[in-house]
């Protein structure tokens, strides 16, 4: 079965606020692949879907069967300043259950289409530098290293070094 017979993706709403928060949360309590500390409210989610709705989108994935919510992807400013305004960065998360099934590259591979249909030259992705199935997916779809941020965050009382990868859309 192909990869879009599995699973189907369209852009998140207000009311998937609880499901994306149950993926991401178990990363932020669980995992060293965000470097936040303490889990989102469902407020804060809310908040987060709400600034994906014009021209930073992000995308969810459920599978085709069940309309269970298994993953997403976004694209958020990369800096401030106006210069920058045609790159972003990208996160992906993604559920245990679902991982090493082809969902990754499925859902990053359409939120960078979208990215380029909203105008964007460049992604930028910081991969923790131990996370080679995070690294290996970017690579995956022309991703290249630019560079490593050594000791650049904290978590779990280990430093942790963050990858710079790039993609030019």
């Amino acid at each position: 079965m192909n990869i879009d017979e599995l699973y189907a993706l369209r852009s998140v709403n207000l009311r998937d606020a609880e499901a994306l928060m149950s993926i991401y949360n178990r990363e932020v309590v669980g995992s060293r692949v965000t470097l936040d500390l303490v889990p989102r409210s469902i407020s804060q989610q809310k908040a987060w879907i709400e600034e994906h709705q014009g021209v930073y989108p992000a995308l969810l994935a459920y599978e085709s069967s069940s309309d269970e919510v298994v993953g997403f992807a976004s694209v958020s400013p990369y800096r401030i300043r106006p210069g920058y305004s045609t790159t972003v960065e990208n996160s992906i998360y993604i559920a245990p259950d679902h991982q090493g099934k082809g969902l990754g590259k499925f859902l990053l591979s359409a939120i960078l289409d979208e990215a380029a249909k909203h105008g964007f030259h460049a992604c930028i992705a910081r991969v923790a530098s131990d996370h080679t199935a995070s690294i290996a997916l970017h690579k995956s779809l022309g991703y290249f290293e630019v560079g490593i941020e050594r000791e650049i965050g904290r978590k779990f009382g280990k430093w942790i070094d963050m990858l710079l990868l790039e993609k030019l859309l």
